[in-house]
């Protein structure tokens, strides 16, 4: 499947809302979104400001998934990805993952990294982050709290310039608190 990127225009709010409330998000703050919400983040400029792009993934004549990039004016970006249910598990969120990775550092030369979140439990983003090489920085204990009530762990991923621009990964300095006691 050919894959295509379109960037998000606010014209496209009532397609926005649809894709939204389409679906379920279930590695999201809300698994489940409303109308009224959806229309509320559109108004407000969520999915396109100063500091924030979105990008439809397009294939097979329709938008498969949203990618949105934040905090555009730092030098490290941060992302947002949703892949529709029926497309989840075919490559996409690397495609998009890859996608974007790709767009930020060669739009924005001054960006040092780009950085995601996700939940512990959401092995498939997770490996995704692995195989396009980006890698865990931080685990997050009860970090990221669901609607239900419950609080999952959250573990973040980045990506160096330097290491993308070389096909290389490197591992952060775990052991350094040896180092910082006295």
């Amino acid at each position: 499947m050919d894959l295509t990127y379109r960037r998000y225009a606010d014209a496209d709010a009532d397609d926005l809302v649809a894709f939204l409330t389409g679906d379920t998000w279930p590695f999201h703050g809300s698994p489940v979104v409303d109308a009224e919400r959806a229309r509320q983040w559109a108004a407000e400029g969520r999915f396109g400001n100063a500091e924030t792009e979105s990008f439809w993934i397009d294939g097979d004549g329709e938008p498969l998934g949203l990618v949105r990039l934040m905090d555009l004016g730092d030098s490290t970006p941060v992302f947002d990805l949703r892949i529709r249910s029926r497309y989840r598990g075919r490559g996409i969120g690397g495609h998009a993952l890859t996608w974007l990775t790709e767009h930020l550092f060669t739009a924005l030369p001054r960006i040092r990294r780009i950085e995601g979140t996700t939940r512990r439990d959401n092995a498939a983003m997770r490996r995704t982050f692995r195989r396009c090489g980006y890698v865990q920085e931080a685990h997050y204990r009860e970090g990221w709290p669901s609607a239900d009530g419950t609080v999952h762990d959250a573990v973040g991923y980045a990506i160096l310039r330097r290491d993308w621009a070389a096909g290389t990964t490197t591992a952060p300095a775990w052991d350094d608190e040896r180092t910082t006691e006295g």
